[in-house]
């Protein structure tokens, strides 16, 4: 619902702003210029979809081969003593944490459209046990504010979309994408386990987050002594690495328990064929409303304002370009996506503006659509404090992005 909001808003604004520059400047060529967007953008959408489909089945192949093989069950396992003090309403064991589990997974890997599925179950297991059928329960909650926080270890998407419009290296955003999806998330959990009371001073719980907290630190005590192209480059080597290790832990572990590998990763595949496949008319509609937006002029006069605000502030303007992306993230993935692809388009891949709205995409997801599919899914009309911490989360991943990108790109 809020994204057919948004998609006719874009549109209708986009129709209006042209009318008037075309009665007020008497130049009907503006008319012909939101008239050719929408055909452009529509190419562009297939075509960005297309080349997302190899790897959406790649990554879903990998996952099923991991899942087949026992590395996520084992990986559960590992995460059930935290999982347990953050969900204390779940019964132990319950299926539920193998749900949450996976869709952690797969949003960390950047497969968003495949967490989806899997948060939906997660939240029809939720509902089993749920007191009340009408109200979000406390697991839901703590749930969908670490999915609109968006913890993501491989933004696997944003990486391919870098690629797709010629960044020289699309994985150098990710550890500033790493740093301030953490910081979005740690701000989640803190601000739902303080509305639900949770004890966060336990020990399972500060040895996790004491780990993660150090290899944070770590990274940015590291980089901060290196130059702009050591950073760069070792935020690629890095990336590179950890994909790679992935894939072949994954196909090691499977030959070791004599799984059928191939066979695997095509069941795998096929799903991430479905998958791609099926985002393509959401990702033209949107962007074919956000090239209509922007042909307008209305993109360009929301920008100049927020600017000159910031300027008379004293403040750097450089991240301005980048924040339709970060205001349209909290509303839709697609529109923030289709955000995100403009941006890279007009300014550059390899742009200051180009890299933070990659970094603004994978710090946190999308609060809004998320609490209404998942809640809607289990028939939720009382969200309680779910929005309020989602947003909290929201505004700590923007200002992360923000501050990160100037420290690595600035």
């Amino acid at each position: 619902m809020v994204l057919n909001y948004i998609w006719i808003s874009l549109l209708l604004i986009s129709v209006l702003v042209g009318m008037v520059h075309t009665i007020v400047a008497g130049d009907s060529t503006i008319l012909s210029e939101i008239m050719n967007s929408t055909f452009s953008s529509a190419k562009n959408g297939f075509e960005i979809s297309l080349g997302l489909t190899g790897v959406l089945s790649l990554w879903l192949g990998i996952m099923k081969i991991g899942e087949n093989a026992g590395v996520i069950s084992v990986m559960s396992k590992l995460v059930s003593p935290f999982f347990c003090r953050i969900f204390p309403d779940l019964p132990k064991n319950h299926p539920a944490m193998g749900s949450i589990f996976m869709n952690i997974s797969a949003n960390m890997l950047g497969l968003d459209n495949a967490a989806t599925p899997l948060g939906l179950k997660a939240m029809r297991e939720m509902q089993e046990v749920n007191p009340k059928k009408d109200t979000a329960s406390n697991p839901m909650i703590m749930f969908l504010v670490l999915n609109t926080s968006g913890l993501t270890l491989i933004p696997v998407s944003v990486l391919v979309y870098r690629a797709q419009l010629g960044a020289a290296h699309p994985s150098d955003v990710f550890l500033p994408i790493l740093l301030a999806t953490y910081f979005s998330s740690l701000a989640g959990l803190i601000a739902v386990a303080i509305a639900q009371k949770i004890n966060l001073f336990q020990k399972n719980i500060l040895l996790t987050l004491g780990v993660l907290t150090a290899i944070v630190v770590g990274i940015i005590i590291l980089f901060a002594q290196m130059s702009q192209e050591d950073i760069q480059r070792y935020s690629s080597f890095i990336a590179n690495f950890l994909l790679l290790g992935i894939i072949s832990a994954f196909i090691i572990s499977g030959a070791i328990k004599k799984v059928n590998v191939y066979e695997s990763f095509i069941d795998g595949a096929k799903e991430g064929f479905k998958v791609a496949i099926g985002i393509v008319p959401y990702l033209i509609a949107i962007l074919v409303a956000v090239g209509m937006f922007r042909a307008s002029g209305a993109m360009e006069w929301i920008i100049l304002g927020i600017e000159k605000f910031v300027s008379f502030l004293g403040l750097n303007t450089d991240f301005v370009g980048a924040l339709p992306t970060a205001i349209m993230k909290p509303l839709s993935g697609s529109g923030a996506r289709g955000m995100m692809i403009d941006a890279m388009t007009t300014y550059g891949a390899d742009s200051f503006v180009g890299r933070l709205v990659c970094i603004l995409q994978g710090s946190t997801d999308t609060t809004f659509y998320i609490l209404a599919v998942y809640f809607g899914s289990v028939g939720i009309v009382k969200t309680r404090y779910a929005l309020s911490c989602g947003l909290i989360a929201d505004a700590v991943g923007i200002i992360s992005a923000i501050a990160i990108g100037y420290f690595f790109f600035g």
